[in-house]
């Protein structure tokens, strides 16, 4: 069945939904977006993913026309129109119609386009199984340029990564920031498990503060697990005992092995397993 997409207050068919070209989160990537999941008709965390969504809006100049509320509103009418449960909704807000220049002022009528749908980022074997996953060249965007905790419209960066990894045979990729430590990988946040304790990079490290990275870390410090926020090396994820990743589409996924090498002894390790059976929990409380 076609997808029903809400645009300024209105859903429209799938092949209706339009904006002009002349927009310029189209001409130059200039909005902002969210990526959100619903277990059981209930969007999870959908607070702090709008809280981000204001945040990057805010720190571009961008305002989006709408409040926390409408916007809440209008996240759970698309779901519902579009018989959805268990599923995904995008949020975009665009800069608006603006000339051929770069001038957000010359600019006008931010879109508010919301796309609900059912994905699958993983095939199931490897929730089961464990990625394999290489470093890439491509660098993550410097945080003095572009701050990574704006989740702006140009992913072009973590394009380039990712078409890296594809072409390096592994449909995830690990990015290291401009120092040369572990920053994230294309689409998710990295975590390590050494000698018992979870390790994951801090946001200096040039990473986005996802959500679902947050709730893992809740989770784990609840199990009693010491959790470090520090900056990592190759040379960590190497040794590491356990390695996972987390994102609002990936959810928890295992990793066992990161350019050709095996992450303990190549399985997903019982910390892993554990917190993905405490997330699946959390997601469907």
């Amino acid at each position: 069945m076609a997808a029903k997409v809400y645009i300024n207050g209105t859903f429209y068919e799938q092949e209706d939904a339009r904006i002009s070209v002349f927009d310029h989160g189209l001409l130059y990537g200039d909005g902002v977006f969210e990526g959100l999941r619903s277990y059981g008709g209930k969007v999870f965390r959908l607070r702090e993913h709008l809280d981000r969504l204001w945040e990057s809006a805010k720190a571009i100049h961008l305002e989006i026309p709408i409040s926390h509320q409408e916007m809440t509103d209008a996240v759970n009418e698309s779901l519902q129109v579009n018989g959805i449960d268990d599923g995904y909704a995008r949020l975009v807000v665009t800069r608006g119609v603006g000339t051929l220049g770069l001038d957000p002022a010359q600019t006008s009528d931010p879109q508010v386009i919301i796309i609900a749908d059912r994905i699958t980022l993983y095939p199931e074997e490897f929730y089961a199984n464990g990625l394999k996953i290489v470093t890439v060249s491509t660098v993550r965007n410097h945080p003095a340029a572009l701050s990574p905790r704006i989740k702006s419209l140009n992913y072009l960066n973590n394009i380039l990564a990712k078409i890296e990894g594809k072409q390096a045979g592994c449909i995830e990729a690990l990015m290291l920031n401009h120092k040369g430590e572990v920053a994230e990988c294309t689409g998710d946040n990295i975590f390590l498990v050494r000698h018992g304790e979870l390790l994951t990079p801090p946001r200096e490290a040039g990473i986005l503060d996802g959500v679902t990275r947050q709730a893992v870390i809740e989770l784990a410090i609840e199990s009693g697990l010491a959790v470090h926020e520090i900056p990592l090396t190759r040379h960590d994820v190497f040794i590491a005992d356990e390695c996972f990743l987390t994102g609002t589409a990936a959810e928890v996924i295992p990793v066992i092995e990161v350019d050709s090498r095996s992450i303990g002894d190549g399985t997903p390790g019982p910390i892993t397993r554990d917190l993905i059976e405490k997330f699946h929990r959390l997601a469907r409380a």
